[in-house]
């Protein structure tokens, strides 16, 4: 797929490149926002701008597809694509903003690299620029027939029902379709994006894992509160912790993610830390619903039993499912809650069937440290699928 001219010019000039991103994507956003504000209102997360993790994941996105074309140029790594894909239409993109990306991405590579930026250069990343491109603007037009939406146009409004404190932090909100319609086709595992408008006037949008079987017409979504005195990383977290009360509308998407619950009968293994516990949920009730007979072992780590979400679901539902079971680590208070375990989660010991899908949600480096203990463990690599909240910058780490 990728020229073997242009093939040869990315491999020499990958390194310079590479080491170049993070300078380039702090220069891409921030003249791309100066001159295009209105992608801040409704389509960029705000704190992840403040925070750098979106340039970090967007610079790992392109390295690592760069990297997947030089490996096996005569194919399109569009599989490395599919966690984007779903990100970006659960927020709205469409086609023709990656012409503006790429506007953008293009003068800032010139500006950092400066004369290095030969016009063969300038051409070879050009083409590895709309493989990716075009790879996503095919992958993210199918997930929008298939969610039955107009491109750019997820959105639907939905009415609290209920709103259930879970924790001091965390509260739940059981949804219904404002219309009184069918809620859309969901799967077990899949997140929603929330827009909501701030005191500024500026539209904000954050992902929330469904937290609940995907039924016909109610839906549940957990918001854990993000600690930032107003700042953007908890800006839309708080805000509904302050102001959502039952009876009130919420714009929210349709359902989209990649990290769902596959369909066989091998044994199936949930591991969370915090918050990552929400699509665990939502997978075990799933379960529950459909009489599953299928071997799960729940996993779960939090700072304490009163931190964990959705501890009494967890533990109901692990009663109701014949051939589950589960272990959870508290750094303190572990003696409030009978069978815990104190301190940070730690497999040593614990029989994990080698055959089992895996299922990780939590911090980066919970999962990091939670994976290297299952491979460990002898579970299979391909078997381990994870999901993380904001953008994955699991490709962005250099210790990845």
């Amino acid at each position: 797929m990728l020229s073997a001219e242009s093939a040869s010019v990315i491999r020499a000039t990958l390194p310079a490149v590479g080491g170049a991103l993070d300078e380039i994507t702090t220069r891409f956003y921030a003249t791309m926002f100066d001159e295009h504000p209105e992608l801040l209102d409704g389509m960029f997360n705000r704190g992840n701008q403040a925070s750098g993790a979106q340039r970090r994941a967007l610079a790992g996105s392109i390295a690592a597809f760069a990297g997947a074309l030089l490996a096996d140029p005569a194919t399109r790594p569009d599989v490395l694509l599919s966690r984007i894909a779903h990100k970006h239409v659960a927020v709205g993109v469409t086609d023709d903003q990656y012409t503006i990306v790429h506007k953008y991405l293009f003068a800032a590579i010139a500006e950092v690299l400066g004369e290095a930026v030969t016009p063969d250069v300038a051409a070879a990343w050009d083409e590895v620029y709309w493989l990716m491109a075009g790879a996503l603007i095919a992958q993210e037009a199918r997930l929008y027939l298939e969610a039955q939406v107009r491109p750019g146009h997820p959105w639907r409004q939905w009415t609290v029902v209920e709103r259930r404190e879970e924790t001091a932090d965390t509260v739940s909100f059981l949804l219904r379709p404002a219309d009184d319609a069918p809620a859309p086709p969901a799967r077990a595992g899949q997140y929603v994006s929330v827009r909501v408008k701030m005191p500024d006037g500026v539209h904000q949008l954050r992902q929330y894992s469904l937290s609940s079987a995907p039924g016909d017409r109610t839906r549940r979504i957990t918001v854990k509160r993000v600690h930032g005195d107003g700042t953007p990383d908890g800006e839309v977290s708080n805000l509904l912790h302050r102001t959502l009360r039952a009876g009130d509308e919420l714009t929210v998407s349709a359902p989209f993610g990649d990290v769902v619950l596959d369909e066989t009968d091998a044994p199936l293994v949930l591991v969370s830390a915090g918050i990552g516990c929400t699509p665990m949920v939502g997978m075990l009730e799933h379960l529950a619903v459909t009489a599953s007979t299928r071997p799960v072992t729940v996993l779960h780590a939090d700072r304490s039993p009163a931190d964990h979400a959705l501890r009494a679901d967890t533990e109901r539902l692990i009663d109701a499912l014949p051939q589950a079971r589960a272990t959870f680590w508290y750094e303190r208070s572990a003696e409030q809650a009978p069978g815990a375990r104190e301190g940070l989660m730690n497999l040593d010991g614990l029989e994990l069937p080698a055959d089992a899908r895996v299922y990780l949600c939590g911090s980066l480096p919970f999962m990091r440290d939670a994976r290297a203990q299952l491979l460990r463990a002898g579970v299979a690599a391909r078997d381990i699928r994870y999901e993380v909240f904001g953008p994955d910058l699991w490709l962005a780490d250099a210790d990845a």
